[in-house]
């Protein structure tokens, strides 16, 4: 079955980088002159996704607001003739990248849960997961690296990413066997595993492609790491009973509930940013010499 709807988890309160995520959501904080959250229904809408379910919570209205015609502005572009027309022309198209469609999630019971929200938006269909922290930027999208693979196994897909030792900690282990190239055979996982629990240095890193079962193992998982019901927990459970696939995939990722993420993001996309790429380069220049 072609995968053409996805989920997008944004309910999470951005306590990382307060104060600048106190009044505005953390989805919101701009990479140059995109919110974080439009790279990644892009990156979905480039893959194949024609549907899009973005999870939020109270205080989140802007990210529903970034996403809906803005007649106003519209008007006022409008006037300024083609001076404005390509600044018209893309609030427009933000508008239309993809059907859109949100919903709260009334209690921060973790990942798992907010996933689990998606039931009614996703029925019995396999369907993508992007998370909302992590912004991945590449000449070939990771959720189509993705949906690629389930096209081949008809199983659930992960997109993978080795980090430090130090790391682990804070992320998941995966317990994978080589296939091919970068794709890879998962058979179990642990979130946040203590020294002797790490499997591997493989990790789960922002992106899944799942299959509707996951929703019924959700409905199972107790709480887990922190308390919350932990998406990982409900995916190993796949992962140990039919296996899973896992790509370790091409693109950069940005942890945009980072500080250092967030200005690793803005750096490097204003490098390559056509508009002020050059001269932001040559300003950068000028700081290296006085380090």
């Amino acid at each position: 079955m072609k995968i053409t709807k996805a989920v997008i988890p944004a309910a999470g309160l951005g306590t990382r980088v307060l104060p600048a995520t106190k009044a505005l959501p953390k989805e919101m904080l701009p990479i140059v002159d995109k919110p974080a959250i439009q790279y990644i229904v892009e990156e979905a809408v480039h893959s194949g996704i024609t549907d899009i379910l973005i999870i939020t919570n109270r205080g989140k209205d802007l990210i529903e607001d970034h996403f809906d015609r803005a007649p106003e502005l519209e008007a006022k572009l409008a006037d300024g003739g083609d001076a404005k027309r390509k600044s018209l022309d893309e609030v427009i198209r933000i508008s239309r990248l993809a059907n859109l469609y949100f919903m709260r999630q009334k209690e921060t019971r973790g990942l798992g849960h907010a996933v689990g929200c998606a039931r009614s938006f996703v029925g019995n269909e396999p369907f993508a997961v992007l998370y909302g922290d992590d912004v991945i930027i590449g000449d070939d999208p990771a959720c189509g690296q993705l949906i690629r693979a389930y096209e081949e196994f008809g199983t659930g897909v992960l997109g993978v990413k080795k980090v430090s030792e130090d790391a682990i900690s804070r992320y998941s282990s995966l317990k994978v066997e080589p296939v091919r190239g970068n794709l890879f055979k998962c058979t179990d996982m642990v979130e946040k595993p203590s020294p002797d629990k790490v499997f591997s240095l493989y990790s789960i890193l922002g992106r899944c492609v799942l299959t509707p079962d996951i929703f019924d193992i959700l409905d199972k998982t107790p709480p887990g790491a922190g308390g919350e019901i932990q998406l990982t927990d409900a995916m190993r459970v796949l992962a140990r009973t039919r296996g899973m696939m896992a790509v370790d995939f091409t693109g950069t990722r940005y942890d945009m509930g980072n500080k250092l993420g967030i200005l690793q993001a803005s750096v490097e996309v204003a490098l390559r940013h056509p508009e002020i790429g050059p001269g932001f380069r040559e300003y950068l220049k000028g700081i290296a010499k006085t380090l």
